[in-house]
């Protein structure tokens, strides 16, 4: 239950933190997203699982099984730790650098939300 990896909540829960230290450690600038720079396949799958959460939600409201966003929010995270160890974010640059911060900020932000949903915390520091 308290592994950092696998299907956890610490895993969860440091999956966020890491996030938000990259963040710190860019300066957590306010960046805007250029639509027209290159993805990667690893940027494009985090897009697309981020895409996924309102849907996720939907189903968890109509289903009304909270796994299932477990399910969801550890996807999520595995799909950013591919995304981490495949694109440089902060030695990355412009414009290329904006997208990724946005995608760790937006990653962020839905880890987040979703764990508080389950009543879990999101610390910005484990």
């Amino acid at each position: 239950m308290v592994s950092l990896t696998g299907n956890t909540a610490v895993y969860l829960q440091y999956a966020h933190a890491r996030i938000r230290s990259i963040l710190r450690s860019a300066g957590d600038p306010e960046v805007s997203v250029d639509p027209c720079a290159p993805l990667e396949p690893a940027e494009r799958a985090l897009a697309l699982e981020l895409d996924a959460y309102g849907g996720s939600l939907a189903e968890v409201g109509t289903s009304l099984e909270p796994h299932r966003l477990c399910g969801y929010l550890y996807q999520l995270a595995r799909e950013f730790t591919a995304f981490y160890e495949t694109c440089h974010v902060r030695r990355a640059e412009e414009p290329v650098r904006g997208n990724r911060l946005a995608l760790c900020r937006l990653t962020a932000r839905t880890l987040g939300h979703g764990l508080g949903l389950l009543g879990i915390a999101a610390p910005e520091r484990m």
